[in-house]
């Protein structure tokens, strides 16, 4: 088994339990590999999401340009993700991929 040092964990939920668990965690690494590439490596993507936990218990006057600047990045890396990591899932393609940030450990 290959440990993995992370920042955050990228889960395929809600999927059809026929999925063999090499494709769940293809699909889940080829998510993570788009966020990476889309948002600059595994640090970025770990900031980005504590910057968007921050902002969903924030109020909207204390919203930053900077922090809009983060929202569409994320929402392009998001996008460009869910279609990499759905891309050879076929009929799970309306399952959820989610991506949580960790606050250190190994996984």
């Amino acid at each position: 088994m290959q440990v993995i040092q992370s920042t955050y964990v990228v889960t395929l939920r809600d999927y059809p339990e026929e999925i063999p668990a090499k494709e769940r965690i293809a699909a889940e690494t080829r998510y993570a590999q788009a966020l990476e590439k889309q948002l600059g490596g595994a640090e970025q993507v770990a900031a980005a999401l504590d910057t968007m936990h921050s902002l969903e218990e924030s109020p909207p006057e204390v919203v930053s340009p900077g922090d809009l600047t983060l929202l569409k990045a994320w929402g392009k890396a998001s996008a460009a993700a869910k279609q990499a990591g759905f891309r050879d899932l076929g009929k799970a393609m309306g399952r959820i991929l989610k991506c949580s940030w960790c606050e250190g450990g190994v996984y």
